[in-house]
């Protein structure tokens, strides 16, 4: 049972004032109220008087004999949240009376409309918005429309609601992208969208959102397949129909309208071919020849019309047969760095020398079963193959420049057509030089002498060591190791040629002994040694000396005449011998 709440009484000069508040829906002749109570001076009975407009009279029904004030009918607070009357008893103020219906939650979210439509392109970003008509609620506060859910139809979770109320009170409902949007994967969205207020229960209202997602060209042609391939005879006549290319494209409208062409740059730029642009049919434009080509490799182009077109690329491959009986041709390739008949000497075992090609213009059967061998090499070269067609030349034995240079190979191709035909052709391969050999010097030890007065500069003998390699491998340059008298020697780099730097001393060293090197300037280099011995020539360039400066003798007055009283020694520094003096 309804409870009715006096909320405010106010005495006012000459009138008194009463509100009264009634719930909303509360059934009929629920009462709201007393017009007299505790107001002893305004007593019944009264006299009604409705303020204009407020259906007093239609909703509420008022005893002017007691003041008891009931509904006359339940009420609807959204229809008429207030009614005021005045009533003037027999005697004392009258009684302004206002009556509030308070709220109820009687009112459902509601959407404007059950559906609404909405466009994204498929490559709109992450967290774009799109304003969605909102909810209203009719009921206040925390009845009105609280939040909103996508129910279903959200795939993947491509999409999540915002929502902000602003100052009318709206909850207003924005549709944010979530993830990455594709028309090719998912085209359209069928979300159900609830809004609901915050009740016990709640109360809800269900809105339907179309998405449609629109088409860019994102996607270009696909062939069915990468490579096609198709034979036609030479003799066939122009218009003949080879092949027919097929692509499709997964975008929708004119992104997906395909058009197909032969790309002239890459391919067929004599145009032997043609394609139908709309249908991917491709027939002979020109006179075929087997013997002038055999391959036909086209570039065929699918090209969507979208605004900025994406393509896509398929080989069409179309052999010419023939059953012309023509020489075999063979075609080298040398696998060197600059394509040039020559291998390293430090090449290893089966490793690459030249790539061979062989051509037969006739049938296929023939070109598939052309007989290719190898002779000359010594057996230093061996043919491989694995499908008859392409041949490797491979090192079969180690090879060694300083021993053979050259070699001279036959490459001979033949068919097997009635009678056979053969091709040769000769290869002159160049064994290219590694730094292998070190210099070696022509005698191991050099003997030779220089007088002590030679004066800096005087050559003293030529060394010379030779190099087996070639080019900077054989370059030699000569130099020596240190050694307490080198630095009495030099030695010029490139004529092996050595001569005195400063002057030579027998005194301190009467046969010095060098070490000459000579390095080669490969990569990484080589180097020798052989041993130099010098003699320096001694000249006659020191005065004796005594051992002594000073000598002190003591005689006995006795000693016989001739008796040997001291003996002195001078010392020569050159090779004389010493000199014994006696006194």
């Amino acid at each position: 049972m309804l409870r009715v709440i006096t909320l405010l009484v106010v005495a006012a000069a000459a009138e008194h004032v009463r509100e009264f508040t009634v719930r909303e829906n509360a059934r009929a002749g629920t009462l709201v109220g007393h017009l007299g109570d505790e107001l002893p001076d305004a007593a019944p009975p009264y006299t009604i008087v409705p303020v204009p407009g407020s259906a007093v009279n239609d909703d509420l029904k008022i005893d002017p004999h007691t003041g008891e004030i009931r509904t006359r009918a339940p009420l609807d607070r959204e229809n008429r949240d207030q009614y005021a009357l005045v009533a003037i008893p027999a005697s004392g103020d009258n009684i302004r009376v206002v009556v509030r219906v308070s709220d109820e939650n009687d009112n459902a979210p509601t959407f404007p409309t059950p559906v609404m439509n909405v466009e994204f392109s498929e490559n709109t970003p992450r967290d774009v918005k799109r304003k969605l008509n909102p909810a209203r609620d009719q009921d206040l506060g925390v009845f009105n429309t609280q939040r909103y859910n996508i129910v279903s139809g959200n795939t993947e979770n491509a999409y999540r609601l915002s929502s902000h109320r602003e100052l009318d009170g709206v909850l207003y409902l924005d549709l944010q992208i979530n993830g990455f949007l594709d028309r090719e994967t998912t085209d359209h969205y069928e979300l159900v969208i609830e809004a609901l207020d915050g009740g016990t229960p709640p109360l809800r209202g269900t809105m339907t959102v179309n998405i449609t997602i629109l088409d860019v060209n994102d996607n270009p042609p696909v062939f069915a397949e990468s490579v096609y391939s198709a034979t036609i005879p030479e003799n066939a006549t122009i218009g003949t129909t080879v092949l027919k290319v097929f692509a499709t494209d997964s975008d929708a409208a004119e992104n997906g309208l395909i058009e197909y062409s032969i790309n002239r740059r890459q391919s067929d730029k004599e145009n032997m071919f043609k394609i139908d642009p709309d249908t991917g049919e491709i027939t002979v434009n020109k006179a075929l020849d087997f013997e002038t080509k055999e391959l036909h490799e086209l570039v065929v182009v699918a090209r969507d019309k979208g605004a900025q077109p994406l393509e896509t690329t398929a080989f069409v491959s179309i052999r010419v047969t023939d059953v012309n009986d023509n020489q075999p041709t063979i075609d080298v390739i040398f696998l060197s760095d600059d394509a040039t008949p020559k291998i390293s000497e430090s090449a290893q075992l089966d490793e690459f020398v030249a790539r061979i090609s062989v051509h037969d213009p006739d049938s296929k059967t023939e070109y598939a079963n052309v007989n290719v061998t190898l002779s000359g090499g010594d057996g230093h070269f061996d043919l491989r193959t694995h499908d008859n067609i392409i041949y490797l030349v491979v090192v079969a034995l180690p090879l060694d420049r300083e021993s053979r240079s050259t070699y001279t190979l036959n490459v001979v191709a033949t068919d097997k057509g009635s009678p056979p035909l053969h091709a040769s052709r000769i290869i002159s391969l160049r064994v290219t030089d590694v730094n292998d050999n070190p210099p070696v010097f022509l005698e191991s030890v050099y003997k030779t002498s220089v007088p002590e007065a030679a004066a800096p500069g005087t050559p003293v003998i030529q060394v010379s060591a030779l190099d087996a390699d070639e080019a900077e491998n054989s370059e030699i340059r000569y130099s020596l190791l240190p050694t307490p008298q080198s630095d009495w020697f030099a030695i010029d780099e490139r004529s092996g040629l050595v001569t005195t730097r400063s002057r030579v001393d027998c005194e301190t060293n009467p046969m010095p002994k060098l070490t000459v090197v000579a390095t080669d300037r490969g990569t990484p280099p080589l180097s020798s040694t052989a041993t130099l011995l010098v003699t320096v020539l001694d000249v006659n360039d020191n005065e004796p000396i005594f051992d002594q400066s000073f000598y002190n003798v003591t005689v006995s007055e006795s000693e016989a005449v001739g008796s040997c009283i001291l003996k002195a020694r001078r010392i020569a520094l050159g090779p004389y011998l010493e000199e014994d003096v006696t006194r």
